[in-house]
């Protein structure tokens, strides 16, 4: 064979390296060694893309990110709502059917082509909408979860006081519908309290001094949406400092993100077994435990129970905001993600039940205390971390100090996981957009975020910042937003990608077949209950936002909040037609164009043990001559040097001249 020299573009992540190769007796000869890219390595713009130290880095990261105050506050509510141990029932079905799939498919995603939540989705570029719907509600989620984190951050540091303030009503917010369980005589009215100044009250006017520390002195909050009021300086001040304090834990990267994790991620078990462990040895606790784990089957034939249950496995595990997909894609190559995958499902279902033990004991006391049912101490969400729970613990011995262990659980939970997500937001903007090299800007581009956030964020700390925060949570980043998104992944993976050339390459990355069961659930049983199912009866059962049990959002506060939804779930549709009317061509040329793959998975295959084919013929050459879809240049890929993660390449031209879509038709053979 005569000698030829090609010169030839090798594009990786848009970069063009220059190469002059002669090929001379079947060998391929480079005048400079071919470059050679580790798994989790990305050549973009001279900087290296970094990744976890270790894969214990990420299991505890994972962990951190997918147990969150949910698992505090909404599963013990949810278990007392819908008929407790029987709500068990429900909860694993959609665990198994849901959760744990889609847990599973956007780590693998992220691991197997090594970008994050918006540029992954360039593998079905019609349906890249997806990345940007995720982004947004991530956005949503940001903005208003960490407001939470400045709650606890004022509780913390009330607490440094031997009496806390919201033991009694001395408090300069209270009135005179505070009942003070100090003042009550041991012989009164029945159905009546001693009031402050000596006059009788019913029971249904009071309130406790916990509930008018929360809506008086924290919140200060007015009568609604249409009453924003002043800022809350303080609540500003807090939320301020846990925004600082997100910056300062990620902004040098993963590496210091899994180290920071091991601390604020582990820590929480260790507090919630020391709750545990004294809230078993009140009076009233068993009585609790009982209520949390007596099952009523009953309940078990009321749709909302089963809505229940699915929508606490996506607000537990995380899914469909994208934030797995980048922490995913941080990962080394050939990461066994299966396995990680099933231990942070586990540890999750463990701690929703651990953390309901603990809740319920807390609960049962509390009733024993007041002389009254479990259910009726039982609040949701925000009333059940900020009332409930500090008023059970101002009436065990050393109060002070088991406020102060409670609220760090509190931040180390909401922390854990507004870092994860803003991670994820940050690994997004760097990966879609190189050529703005934010990877090298990422201390200000972090920044930039972390200053928009917080401004974002200071409606939610006025004294109508509870209405506001209710619509975030009720619709920017709501159960309805979360399956949209979930739906249409596994869309994009079953139908457009492809689920065998899907599957075929995972269990190229993890060495093995990880089992068909997770191409049924992603094909049907994933799309089938959280798409026909639950979305749809969600819309069919919607029921408007409110806030406590008697207030109603206006007219105007629900046209926001559906404005909220619909910035997420508009992208999938929109982003897709807006991809086909600018293709150039005929009607099918343009459909071609968006459903091609313009990404492809970050294969490193080790030269010694897999030979790349194409066609399943080996070239003597031992290349692969790949069509770059932009500009028509030829690329040839050396052993080894497979088209990784953020390559624009979609087409395989075999020995033939044939073009050939993606890896359809490349195997690889000992």
């Amino acid at each position: 064979m005569d000698a030829v020299t090609v010169s030839t573009n090798v594009l990786a992540n848009g970069n063009s390296v220059q190469a002059d190769s002669n090929m001379e007796n079947g060998l391929i000869t480079a005048s400079e060694e071919p470059q050679s890219f580790p798994a989790n390595t990305e050549v973009a713009n001279g900087t290296e893309r970094e990744g976890w130290s270790n894969k214990m880095d990420f299991i505890v990261a994972c962990i951190g990110y997918a147990v969150g105050l949910g698992n505090v506050w909404r599963f013990p509510y949810l278990c007392y709502k819908n008929g407790g141990g029987a709500f068990l029932v429900p909860y694993f079905i959609s665990l198994f059917c849901c959760g744990v799939p889609l847990f599973f498919l956007e780590i693998t995603v992220g691991q197997l082509f090594q970008q994050g939540g918006i540029s992954v989705w360039k593998m079905y570029p019609v349906l890249k909408g997806i990345g940007y719907a995720a982004f947004t509600i991530a956005s949503f989620f940001c903005t208003y979860y960490i407001v939470i984190c400045g709650w606890a951050f004022f509780f913390l540091f009330s607490s440094f006081t031997k009496n806390l303030p919201w033991g009694d009503c001395t408090g300069y917010w209270t009135d005179i519908k505070c009942n003070d369980p100090s003042l009550q005589p041991e012989v009164g009215f029945d159905g009546h309290f001693l009031t402050t100044n000596g006059t009788w009250l019913s029971n249904e006017q009071g309130q406790s001094p916990a509930q008018q520390f929360w809506e008086r002195r924290v919140l200060n909050v007015s009568g609604g949406i249409d009453q924003v009021g002043s800022v809350r300086l303080e609540l500003l001040g807090c939320l301020i400092l846990a925004w600082a304090l997100c910056y300062v834990c990620i902004c040098r990267g993963v590496k210091q993100t899994g180290k920071i994790v091991y601390f604020t991620a582990l820590t929480p078990y260790i507090i919630l077994t020391v709750l545990l462990i004294r809230g078993s040895t009140l009076p009233g606790a068993g009585k609790g435990i009982r209520y949390f784990i007596t099952p009523r089957w009953e309940k078990l034939t009321t749709p909302t129970v089963w809505v229940d249950a699915a929508t606490q496995i996506f607000f537990s595990y995380g899914v469909g905001i994208g934030s797995l997909i980048s922490l995913g894609s941080y990962n080394n190559f050939k990461n066994n993600c299966l396995f990680d995958t099933l231990v942070v499902g586990f540890v999750n279902a463990c701690t929703s039940l651990y953390a309901g033990f603990v809740t319920f004991s807390v609960l049962g006391y509390m009733a024993y205390r007041l002389g009254v049912e479990v259910e009726d101490v039982v609040d949701e969400g925000p009333g059940l971390t900020f009332v409930s729970y500090p008023t059970a613990v101002n009436t065990i011995p050393g109060s002070f100090i088991f406020s102060i262990i409670f609220f760090c659980m509190l931040l180390m939970l909401g922390l854990n996981t507004q870092f994860c997500v803003l991670e994820g937001i940050v690994t997004s903007l760097m990966d879609e957009f190189p050529q703005y090299n934010l990877r090298k800007r990422r201390k200000l581009l972090l920044l930039g975020l972390c200053v928009i956030g917080c401004t974002l964020g200071i409606p939610c700390v006025t004294e109508g910042g509870i209405y506001v925060l209710q619509l975030y949570d009720s619709y920017g980043a709501s159960g309805i937003c979360l399956l949209w998104v979930a739906t249409w992944e596994c869309a994009c993976i079953s139908y457009g990608y492809g689920i065998k050339r899907f599957y075929r390459e995972i269990s190229n990355m993890l060495g093995f077949e990880p089992g068909r069961y997770w191409m049924v659930a992603w094909v049907i049983l994933t799309p089938a209950v959280s798409g026909q199912g639950i979305f749809i009866f969600s819309l069919a059962d919607y029921q408007p936002a409110k806030y406590g049990s008697d207030y109603l959002y206006p007219s105007i506060g629900q046209a926001i909040g559906w404005l909220m939804t619909l910035a997420s779930i508009q992208w999938v549709i929109s982003f897709g037609l807006w991809s086909f009317l600018k293709a150039p061509g005929s009607l099918r040329k343009r459909w071609l164009h968006v459903t091609t793959p313009k990404l492809l998975p970050h294969v490193h295959i080790d030269p010694e043990q897999l030979i790349p084919t194409v066609d399943g013929i080996v070239s003597s050459t031992n290349a692969v001559e790949l069509h770059n879809l932009h500009n028509g240049e030829r690329v040839f890929q050396q052993n080894g040097d497979i088209p990784r993660g953020g390559d624009e390449l979609s087409h395989v031209t075999s020995a033939s001249g044939t073009p050939q879509t993606g890896y359809d038709n490349m195997s690889f053979v000992k």
